[in-house]
């Protein structure tokens, strides 16, 4: 017997036919023996819904209340799925956020979770053989007893953070896709689904542009060790082999587990990047906390950095992408600052996308870069900017040519026959 936490996504609890899919799911795990806590999302859509009537209300809204309002989807898809768990003759209970209680900071909209305690949850697996169905993506700040949200797809940040806390063997999460792949199958028919990840080069994948897993839920799997197994709720439940090692899915887990690693684990890639260029800034201590400093203070990520100095060492060139989402508040914020600054001129691009080569297996191979950029200029690709890191590298290039890149490295590191 094991203890599982399993986690639905909005497109898995879309109606109530495909909660009762859920449930089944959930009864295969318990008739197995397991002992099993469910994290919800809100119904596919919904959450849209909600923010759209809290901007409607008003454009200018107090995020404790726009939580408030928000936080209702898991609410009602949490004591849906007890309800239909119970007509199918399971022990289940709802649970809010607040009722476990998930103890958050006080950032409403993008609360981090700070501490969950699991005790009730557990006393209630050994006493009534109760499955817990948990509401995702809240919690609350207990300085001011106010509903709070993680964010969008904090829903998987939940279920991390919930099977840490009641010290489950694994988290399931199911999806409408059936794990992992080396890159997006619908760009790159080729790409197949991994057995197995590191930690390290899933939290790369992630935060580079995969859409599978929100990378704090990463985060948590690694520093906790919790095994993540990412697995399709469209999957039929009585086709499911409880007992089996590893059903259909991929595994997140420690580099130990993995016996064989490739050089390569995937290719990710961004189009929701913008490039912004500060000309003839004077080459001197003090320019780039002068340009990243303002920066920081609006709460705008910086990415990928590029300094060119001139030939006469007096004047420099700083590139830098931030998110597509950010370009335009970027962009007043370095106009605000030209003063101090002091630079001539600013170029701005929002057509570029940013291509990811991503896995382990880099630390101890070299050349991998160089093969890429030989391939990408076979391609006629021009490279705009470039960052590298122990397990990783990224190019940015121009939008129109992601998905002919995607390909070409996909192929170039033998990705095609993984």
């Amino acid at each position: 017997m094991s203890r599982l936490v399993m986690k639905f996504g909005g497109t898995s609890v879309a109606n109530i036919d495909r909660i009762r899919n859920v449930a089944r799911h959930v009864k295969r795990e318990v008739d197995a023996g397991h002992e099993v806590a469910v994290v919800v999302s809100a119904m596919s859509g919904k959450t849209n819904e909600l923010v759209a009537w809290c901007t409607e209300a008003s454009p200018m809204h107090d995020a404790r209340e726009y939580d408030a309002v928000v936080a209702s989807g898991e609410q009602v898809t949490s004591g849906l799925l007890a309800i239909v768990l119970q007509n199918m003759g399971i022990q289940a209970r709802s649970w809010q956020g607040w009722q476990i209680p998930i103890k958050t900071s006080d950032a409403h909209a993008s609360a981090r979770i700070v501490d969950i305690d699991g005790s009730e949850i557990i006393n209630r697996f050994k006493e009534r053989k109760e499955v817990a169905v948990i509401a995702g993506f809240q919690g609350i700040n207990p300085e001011t007893n106010r509903i709070t949200t993680l964010g969008r797809g904090g829903s998987d940040t939940s279920a991390v953070a919930i099977a840490a806390a009641v010290k489950a063997d694994r988290c399931d999460i199911y999806t409408d896709v059936d794990g992992v792949y080396t890159t997006d199958p619908r760009i790159v028919p080729k790409a197949k689904r991994l057995d197995k990840i590191a930690f390290e080069d899933m939290l790369e994948l992630a935060s580079q542009g995969a859409k599978v897993l929100q990378v704090r839920s990463v985060e948590l799997g690694m520093v906790h060790n919790m095994p993540i197994f990412v697995r399709s709720s469209f999957d039929k439940p009585e086709d499911i082999d409880p007992h089996a090692n590893q059903p259909p899915g991929t595994l997140i887990c420690s580099e130990e587990e993995i016996m064989e690693n490739h050089v390569v684990t995937g290719i990710a890639f961004s189009k929701d990047e913008a490039q912004i260029s500060v000309r003839q800034i004077e080459d001197k201590p003090g320019v780039a906390a002068s340009i990243f400093g303002p920066l920081a203070d609006a709460n705008i990520n910086v990415d990928m950095i590029v300094q060119n100095v001139s030939e006469d060492g007096k004047t420099t060139d700083l590139t830098f992408t931030v998110p597509a989402a950010d370009y335009t508040r970027a962009k007043e914020t370095i106009t605000a600052a030209k003063a101090t600054i002091g630079y001539a001129r600013l170029d701005t691009a929002t057509d570029v996308a940013k291509i990811s080569v991503i896995g382990s297996g880099m630390r101890s191979h070299a050349g991998v870069a160089a093969q890429a950029f030989s391939a990408l200029a076979g391609r006629n690709i021009n490279i705009r900017a470039i960052t590298t890191s122990e397990i990783k590298f990224s190019v940015l290039i121009d939008t129109a040519y992601t998905e002919l890149a995607v390909r070409t490295l996909h192929t170039l590191y033998g990705l095609d026959q993984a």
